[in-house]
């Protein structure tokens, strides 16, 4: 099921219940990421957002550095799949 961002969450799932897997957390967080980016649109002095979003994001970043130690093959086709630079 594709949400309003285009990400399919149950693309990035190992197995039927996987919540645990770097790739389907990378794309929650993903997912979250852009909803807080909206929304930082539209509300610019919600500090308290934009200090939720910062740790999202360097949340998100260590667990591709994670990803990226790993399994070079996944981390590059969580990448691609997110549209996310390296």
């Amino acid at each position: 099921m594709t949400n309003d961002y285009g990400i399919n969450l149950a693309d990035f799932k190992q197995s039927e219940n996987d919540t645990g897997s770097a790739d389907f957390q990378i794309a929650l967080m993903t997912q979250r990421i852009k909803h807080l980016t909206k929304h930082m649109n539209e509300h610019n002095k919600d500090f308290a957002s934009r200090r939720g979003l910062l740790r999202l994001v360097a949340r998100r970043r260590k667990l591709l550095d994670y990803l990226k130690d790993k399994s070079g093959e996944r981390y590059e086709s969580v990448l691609k799949a997110l549209d996310l630079r390296k």
